[in-house]
């Protein structure tokens, strides 16, 4: 997808905080959206974790870095230049337009850390893409990196406050003065961001193994994406807030967690489709939101229902299950989770793709190729036919269709459909068919 069409990852990374940062609640009339009410210009929410296995804070922090990380830098020298800014791809799965795009972005990584970062790329992708949905789906994704060269390594803040380095992005630990939150200037973020092919996710990788990170969730910007993810490219526990946080870019899924000071929520009904005011009594007879999966043993352990205490109230709202990653860290998507980051995945990617353009004229031996993922089946048509015996075949050529060498134009069209048993929900279902044609002159 292009920057312009696609959603940022607003990821947050585990923080441990040294300091407790001071939430303030949402409006409860408001039902679009049970998130904390946005601040001054100026500043951005930010969401981080207490600790592995933690829930979640919200506070606001400035979107530029801070006057002492910005005075007197250095300027890169001419090799640095020349570097700076370089895209690899790291997963490359087909057309941009029919996959979801993944954009890491380096920070406090020197021109000669580059390929370390590549390196670090890799393995975080590679932890992430191990959690469902994703490991079912990681067709569906392109990996890229965007090389940000610093001219010194590391990452402010580490280890101590008064560590000041100079960066390409301005990572910085202790910010809003809590020794885990990882802040970065966003305006240099978006500058890099932008020299991806495409972006629908976004993620920083701060050159530290210090524990810590953060989630911008309310940037918004020309490119079109809305968030930031930051993340120690060294500690083991990044990729799992990564991952939590796409269920709010990607799944459009509400926090599961709550503070005791919210109280009762009495709003209108939450938009979010896994957080809702309903007893599972309700949910069933009335059928909405996840009415289809209770009673079903969920991923996450236990059973789906309607658990009290969810959107950041303990009160007045219901979350499908006890404990899912959308309420503390290291826990599995639950049932209706899952269902949406799917969802959230096709808004974005198709599921099918080729590296030959629709439309495009084949000859009657020309070899095409598609891609579908492994829960998918695929059928052909000739004119409007279908071909029955190629159906599941993910390579042809027009000929062992059955196209004939008689100087007409043919039009031959590849179905796809995933059947996986994931989802429910029949509108989501229409999102997992889709088709490609191409025309052949016989």
């Amino acid at each position: 997808m292009s920057l312009a069409a696609g959603v940022a990852l607003s990821a947050a990374v585990v923080a441990t905080a040294s300091a407790t940062a001071t939430a303030t609640p949402g409006s409860p009339e408001s039902a679009a959206d049970t998130r904390p009410a946005a601040g001054p210009g100026g500043e951005v929410e930010v969401e981080y974790f207490t600790g592995p296995g933690g829930h979640p804070r919200h506070t606001r922090v400035p979107a530029a870095a801070p006057d002492r990380l910005t005075k007197g830098r250095g300027t890169l020298s001419p090799a640095q230049r020349a570097a700076d800014g370089d895209v690899t791809p790291i997963v490359e799965k087909g057309p941009t337009a029919d996959k979801v795009d993944v954009v890491f972005i380096g920070d406090g990584y020197t021109l000669d850390q580059q390929e370390d970062f590549h390196a670090d790329v890799r393995a975080k992708w590679t932890e992430m893409s191990a959690v469902q949905p994703y490991a079912a789906y990681r067709d569906l994704f392109n990996v890229w990196s965007v090389d940000a060269v610093s001219r010194q390594s590391g990452v402010s803040g580490d280890p101590s406050k008064d560590v000041v380095k100079d960066t390409a992005l301005k990572s910085y630990f202790w910010c809003d003065g809590l020794e885990r939150l990882l802040c970065v200037d966003n305006a240099k973020v978006e500058s890099y961001a932008v020299k991806a092919p495409a972006a629908d996710l976004v993620v920083v990788l701060s050159n530290s193994a210090k524990y810590g990170g953060a989630g911008y969730n309310d940037v918004t910007s020309k490119p079109g994406y809305n968030g930031i993810a930051t993340a120690s490219s060294d500690n083991p526990d990044s990729d799992q807030v990564a991952v939590h946080e796409t269920g709010h870019s990607l799944g459009k899924l509400a926090d599961e967690y709550f503070y005791p000071e919210y109280g009762t929520y009495d709003g209108a009904e939450p938009t979010e489709s896994n957080i809702s005011e309903l007893s599972a009594e309700q949910l069933k007879s009335q059928k909405k939101k996840w009415y289809r999966w209770i009673g079903q043993t969920s991923p996450d352990g236990g059973t789906v229902g309607a658990y009290e205490g969810g959107g950041y109230y303990p009160k007045g709202i219901n979350r499908p299950t006890e404990n899912s990653i959308m309420r503390t860290l290291g826990r599995e998507f639950n049932l209706p989770g899952r269902e949406a980051m799917i969802a959230g995945f096709y808004q974005h990617a198709s599921v099918i793709s080729s590296g030959t353009a629709k439309n495009t004229v084949l000859s009657r031996t020309t070899k095409l190729t598609v891609d579908i993922p492994d829960s998918a089946v695929i059928t052909w048509r000739v004119d409007g036919i279908e071909v029955t015996a190629a159906k599941g075949r993910t390579e042809i050529t027009p000929k062992s269709l059955g196209v004939r060498a008689d100087g007409r134009e043919h039009t031959i069209t590849a179905k796809a459909t995933d059947t996986t048993k994931s989802v429910k929900a029949p509108a989501l279902r229409k999102l997992l068919t889709d088709t490609r044609s191409w025309k052949v002159k016989g």
